[in-house]
């Protein structure tokens, strides 16, 4: 799937894997966050033998030009909960609509684990 728009100029067309890629990294850069892990064990599996899977943890529905984001991580154990998930809805909802001029509904995080 992807998400569409038109201009004047033409129709842009943007993959769930490039929107993926971009959440990915911004969720990665976010404070408290170690890590984004895989949801299936498919994608450990491309993980393993190198190809590319998209963005680690992240998992992509669209509607029409409305995009849902699902992110599942690792944090750092010590850290407000709350306020890292926070923080992270934020940036990856940011970065995203930056990105691909859409708008996203939603960013649901899903805490896997913590890192000691």
């Amino acid at each position: 799937m992807s998400v569409s728009t038109s201009n004047a100029y033409g129709k842009i067309s943007i993959s769930d894997i490039a929107i993926s890629k971009v959440a990915s990294q911004a969720a990665v850069e976010s404070y408290g966050i170690v890590d984004t892990v895989s949801r299936r064990f498919t994608d450990t599996l491309a993980e393993l033998l190198k190809r590319d899977a998209g963005g680690k943890g992240v998992k992509i529905t669209t509607s029409g030009n409305r995009i849902f984001i699902d992110v599942y991580v690792l944090i750092k154990y010590g850290v407000s909960i709350e306020a890292v998930a926070e923080s992270l809805k934020e940036s990856v909802k940011y970065k995203v609509e930056r990105f691909t001029g859409m708008i996203v509904d939603t960013v649901n995080v899903n805490i896997v684990g913590l890192k000691i």
